[in-house]
């Protein structure tokens, strides 16, 4: 399976971003060494944009081309699909739902066979979950102290678009997410522009 690898920190910092989700990432921030810092041209700007989309969910080029070409297609805003389509990956779910600190956790949850879908064992972390499927712990892995721990620490938002049920170690994706309700800093039409063109 391929995935984005590499130091988290340091990609925070070159894009500019703290695209992980981890309290620490930009601490360390030196002025002047990031791209967001120098002065870019318009498809620099649109490049680091979609550089920046692509780390929030950990999605490699080809499979962000996917995605892109889809929201293209569609007859809606391209970047709102694009971005809803993303927030709906299973990987992206378990992590909203507060299973796994990261997004590389809740993508290795999966794929390890944690995660169930409707009571079925789902792992591939870019299934797109449905409206009204319900996402779970699997019941051997819910004494599993991590996860445990992540399900009720402070990892999780509370999103208008996910019903969780903290005693049972579930989430139901109980509706589309609106562009205003994904927790994330992104421009969105200037990936549409790159893309365009």
């Amino acid at each position: 399976m391929a995935k984005m690898m590499g130091p988290r920190f340091k990609q925070c910092r070159r894009l500019g971003l703290n695209v992980s989700g981890h309290p620490k990432a930009m601490k360390r921030e030196a002025r002047g060494t990031s791209r967001a810092d120098k002065k870019l041209s318009d498809y620099g700007v649109q490049l680091l944009e979609k550089q920046r989309l692509r780390a929030y969910y950990g999605v490699l080029e080809k499979q962000f081309k996917i995605y892109v070409d889809k929201a293209l297609k569609s007859k809606e805003m391209t970047g709102e699909v694009l971005l809803v389509s993303l927030e709906c990956r299973l990987d992206n779910i378990v992590y909203r739902m507060g299973l796994a600190s990261s997004i590389r956790q809740s993508r290795q949850m999966v794929s390890h066979g944690h995660i169930e879908v409707d009571g079925k064992k789902v792992d591939i972390p870019s299934y797109a979950v449905n409206v009204g499927e319900e996402v779970s712990l699997k019941a051997s892995s819910q004494k599993i102290s991590i996860f445990k721990e992540n399900f009720q620490n402070v990892y999780s938002l509370s999103l208008s678009y996910i019903e969780k049920d903290e005693e049972n170690f579930k989430g139901k994706l109980c509706k589309l997410p609106e562009r205003h309700e994904l927790p994330i800093e992104i421009n969105e039409q200037l990936i549409v522009e790159y893309y365009s063109k």
